[in-house]
C-alpha cells in the first residue's frame, strides 16, 4: 500500500499518472516552473485525477501540485514512499544535491526512480546517434516548433548528463542502496532505481 507518492519535475503529468492509476494514494507533483504545474494540473483534471465539484475523486487519488526546487525541496524528512523524476534530473544544476534531497524526503524503504535521456552504449550507434542528435533534432525543432534553441539545449544537456554508471555512483553517494539501472533503446534512455534503507 502506497501512502504517498511524489513526482518531481513532471509538471505536465506524464510520469506520475501511471502510479496514480494503480494505487490508492496521495500524489504530490512538484516542479520549479509554475507554468508547467498549471499544464500538469489541467491534464490531471482532463484525465479525471482531480476532485470533482462534489469533492469526490474519479480515482482513489489525492493529487497536489507544489512549486519547488528539486535541490531544496519544500517537504519534511521521511515524507514519501516513492520519488519519481522523468526527464527532469538532467535540467537540475546540482544533480548530487537533488539526489540527496530525494533521499532525505523518502521514508525508510522508499524507492527513487529516474527516467532520463542517457548515453548510447554501443560505440557505432553512439556515433550515429550523436550525428543525428546534433544535426537533425535542432533542425526539426526549428521546423516543427519554431524553436531551434530549446532543441539544441536538449541535445547538449543529454551529452552533458552523467553516464549511467556515474549517475548510479552519485545515487550511492547520496545514500541510496540496491541501486540499478536499465538501458532502453541501447541507452538512449535509462531507468535508474535506488532505495532508502
Amino acid at each position: 500500500f502506497v501512502e504517498a507518492v511524489r513526482s518531481v519535475a513532471s509538471g505536465p503529468v506524464y510520469a506520475g499518472t501511471k502510479t496514480a492509476e494503480t494505487a490508492s494514494s496521495s500524489v504530490v507533483v512538484c516542479d520549479i516552473n509554475s507554468s508547467m504545474l498549471q499544464v500538469g494540473q489541467q491534464r490531471a483534471g482532463e484525465r479525471g485525477y482531480l476532485r470533482d465539484a462534489s469533492g469526490g475523486l474519479a480515482l482513489p487519488v489525492d493529487m497536489q501540485f507544489v512549486e519547488g526546487d528539486a535541490q531544496k525541496l519544500p517537504f519534511e524528512d521521511d515524507s514519501f514512499d516513492a520519488y519519481t523524476i522523468a526527464f527532469g534530473l538532467r535540467n537540475v544544476t546540482q544533480i548530487d544535491l537533488a539526489l540527496r534531497e530525494a533521499h532525505r524526503v523518502l521514508r525508510r524503504g522508499g524507492r527513487f526512480m529516474c527516467l532520463e535521456f542517457s548515453h548510447v552504449t554501443n560505440p557505432v550507434l553512439a556515433q550515429l546517434y550523436d550525428q543525428y542528435s546534433f544535426a537533425v533534432i535542432p533542425t526539426m525543432g526549428e521546423l516543427v516548433a519554431g524553436d531551434r534553441d530549446s532543441y539544441q539545449y536538449l541535445v547538449e544537456s543529454i551529452r552533458n548528463f552523467p553516464p549511467q554508471d556515474e549517475l548510479e555512483l552519485m545515487m550511492q553517494e547520496a545514500g541510496f542502496k540496491q541501486t540499478s539501472y536499465e538501458n532502453l533503446t541501447f541507452g538512449v534512455v535509462a531507468i535508474h532505481s535506488g532505495f532508502k534503507l
